[in-house]
């Protein structure tokens, strides 16, 4: 999503693509799939390397982004991602950096920040809840104060990489006030359950916590910052999934394209023939659209603008909604061959499935751009 315009981003868009080409091919995704494995720790210090974990951490905290705006260089590398469906923690670990940098006291935390950008440590967002749809802050995982620091009893949903952490940011109710903390995953009363998912690598887990205690300072950011500390979580996790799934879009579409033009039926290639035609201008039509909204909310986000929420949930509404039906069309365009388990197809329809549920589904930022329709007009 960031314009290639200098020679510092066509080095680091090169880079990038040079990297995910060699060390996470589509092959390689299967491969990890075949060992139960969702990705190897030395795969993930080596991207660590390129940088792609310091876009979002200011200069002083020892990070630095290539154009000026971390966000937007990340998206980048999202979208770059969608071409292979790379695995990897990327998305975990950029939110809770967010939620780490972006805080009064991040100085606190630098330490943390370091090992999370070097690749040590792997980090997740504890915020959804079993039988909950997207309500970040609403959770029903309490923090009980006591004499030295806080207990957390509770549930998460649906932690990518869950298993995978060293520690959790995990989004609590704290008498009347929602909090954050650093929760490692070792403390006495964590317990880590995987979750089966519909992606070949992106593992999942249910984390309990059952009376777990922290110290005081595990909290991150004060009682009045963390609302808007979540919100802009949830609008980077938002805008940086819809990145990726512009990446697999424009994949699957081109090599559908291929296929149809290589592809003959009664001495014609199956792109002559004019319904489809019609199909793959519609398909080309969703994917612009697509692309816009999500490099709006991109430019958004990244601006801190105010209507930057709105701009990410319209965003996840419409990439949500549209990438499912863009490539169930592709398969259709390909056959009999589209639905077996040697293409390649289905590993791009997991991912894009996978991610409509993900931080909220259409329908949920559907109705959120229902209410701020709703509202401006009131106003």
């Amino acid at each position: 999503m960031t314009a290639v315009d200098s020679p510092e981003k066509i080095l680091f868009a090169s880079t990038t693509q040079a990297f995910l080409q060699k060390e996470a091919p589509l092959r390689y995704v299967r491969e990890l799939h075949a060992e139960g494995a969702s990705f190897d720790p030395a795969w993930w210090r080596k991207a660590t390397e390129l940088g792609w974990t310091s876009l979002l951490v200011p200069e002083e905290l020892g990070g630095g982004s290539v154009s000026g705006s971390g966000l937007a260089d990340l998206a980048m590398v999202a979208e770059q991602l969608g071409k292979t469906v790379a695995p990897g923690p990327l998305y975990p670990v950029s939110v809770v950096l967010a939620g780490l940098v972006e805080c009064t006291d991040s100085q606190a935390h630098a330490e943390i920040v370091e090992s999370l950008m070097s690749g040590e440590m792997v980090a997740s967002w504890a915020v959804s809840e079993p039988g909950r749809g997207w309500a970040p802050h609403d959770p029903s995982v309490t923090a009980t104060r006591t004499d030295s620091g806080y207990r957390i009893d509770g549930i998460k949903d649906r932690v990518e990489a869950g298993a995978q952490s060293a520690t959790l940011l995990v989004v609590a109710r704290s008498g009347d006030e929602v909090r954050q903390f650093l929760v490692p995953t070792d403390a006495p009363g964590v317990r880590v359950e995987a979750q089966q998912s519909i992606d070949l690598v992106k593992h999942y887990a249910r984390v309990f916590f059952d009376g777990v205690l922290v110290d005081a300072s595990a909290a991150v950011g004060t009682p009045a910052e963390t609302a808007a500390l979540i919100d802009r979580q949830s609008q980077i996790a938002q805008v940086l999934q819809c990145a990726e799934v512009v990446g697999i879009l424009q994949t699957v579409f081109d090599f559908t394209v291929q296929w149809a033009l290589d592809r003959y039926t009664f001495g014609r290639p199956l792109a002559s023939y004019q319904a489809l035609k019609h199909r793959f201008a519609d398909m080309k039509m969703w994917l612009e659209a697509c692309r816009a909204t999500t490099a709006a909310a991109v430019s958004d986000v990244a601006a801190r603008a105010a209507g930057a929420g709105l701009s990410a949930s319209i965003a996840k509404s419409y990439v949500g909604e549209m990438a499912g039906q863009i490539i169930q069309a592709c398969v259709q365009m390909h056959g009999g061959i589209g639905v077996t388990w040697e293409h390649d197809l289905h590993l791009y329809l997991r991912r894009v499935t996978l991610y409509r549920s993900m931080f909220g589904t259409p329908e949920e930022h559907n109705l959120r751009v229902f209410e701020a329709e709703k509202a401006i007009r009131g106003a």
